[in-house]
């Protein structure tokens, strides 16, 4: 019995330095997210990924663009899986140049934003530019129930940057004394805007982007509106306006340019405090990409077939998609799968 307790000991001892460690070591993560379908899909699947792969303990936050990238700036986020990079050049650029923040590369290869009209009223009407929505009396096919003297343009919501550079874009147009710019509130109100506007067969112009489910779907058939073409200078200077309105308001609006929405490559950011103290995680987070058609197909999904529900849609994607194998070390891989 002696010999048993001499040896239990040291085990035991040995057992309680080892739990220490482990939750010494063990990581915490802060992550950031949006909210739109794609970018807390992304959250979701690399969360279950650094939990039950790595052991990490994840705290999801979510919020709208400008206070979620203010947080990740001010180190109180550590991290973010998808980031919509043009829109927010002036605000991120001089945290990368210091190294603040590090840009974890691409997270979905393409993406499109713009605004779209639906199909059967621009081939009705020859609306096909964005000059065309200036033609006479054609407001009046998209009447703004609120405010019968003029048309609606669903833009995005107020809380992204897509709302203010629109609304400066309205401006720079000359559409803004035949258009209102209405805030659909969330990311679901957008869609549902668009939806119920195709199951009345009413006229609809919406901003709208891509990677969605909503693009998808066979009954919702919409054309992007030609805009002048990008040109970097240009988007520059309304950049500095768009910038100013969301410090001070509307009120600092003033005469610059704008231009199309240059298609973009969305991609992922860290802080630098955290990339420098968790490579392991970062080697995984560097490695996370999923291409433009699968992430429709997962949106897809995720609305049509799991209720909106993102534990299922991540699973389904683990279970049905394999491109996540290359990001992590083999028994990572293995420990995953034996939770699925």
């Amino acid at each position: 019995m002696e010999i048993i307790k001499k040896t239990f000991l040291p085990l035991f001892l040995l057992l309680i330095c080892l739990t220490s460690s482990f939750k010494i070591n063990a990581c915490n993560v802060k992550v950031g997210t949006f909210d739109w379908d794609s970018a807390q899909i992304h959250t979701a699947i690399s969360t279950y990924i650094m939990e039950q792969g790595y052991g990490c303990n994840v705290q999801v936050v979510k919020g709208r663009t400008n206070t979620i990238l203010e947080n990740l700036i001010d180190n109180k986020l550590d991290i973010i899986f998808e980031h919509w990079t043009d829109n927010n050049v002036a605000l991120i650029d001089p945290e990368l140049s210091s190294g603040n923040l590090i840009d974890l590369g691409i997270n979905t290869p393409a993406s499109e934003q713009g605004f779209f009209i639906d199909k059967e009223t621009s081939e009705t009407y020859g609306i096909t530019n964005i000059v065309d929505l200036k033609k006479p009396d054609v407001w009046k096919l998209f009447k703004d129930p609120e405010d019968p003297s003029k048309g609606r343009i669903i833009s995005c919501l107020y809380g992204w940057t897509c709302y203010t550079i629109n609304f400066v874009k309205i401006m720079e147009y000359g559409l803004s004394d035949l258009y209102n710019l209405f805030d659909p509130g969330t990311a679901t109100g957008l869609d549902k805007a668009i939806t119920i506007a195709f199951e009345k067969k009413q006229p609809i112009i919406s901003y709208y982007y891509t990677p969605t489910s909503l693009m998808g779907k066979s009954n919702i058939d919409m054309v992007r509106l030609e805009e002048p073409s990008y040109e970097k200078s240009c988007w520059e200077s309304m950049m500095v306006v768009v910038d100013n309105i969301k410090l001070y308001g509307v009120d600092a609006y003033e005469p610059s340019c704008a231009n199309e929405y240059k298609n973009m490559a969305l991609t992922k950011l860290v802080t630098g405090k955290f990339a420098e103290a968790n490579p392991d995680i970062i080697a995984f987070a560097n490695a996370y990409s999923i291409t433009t058609p699968v992430v429709n197909e997962i949106l897809a999904y995720h609305i049509d077939e799991s209720g909106e529900n993102l534990d299922v849609t991540t699973k389904y994607y683990l279970q049905n998609y394999s491109e996540w194998e290359t990001w992590i070390p083999e028994d990572i891989v293995t420990k995953i799968k034996s939770t699925l």
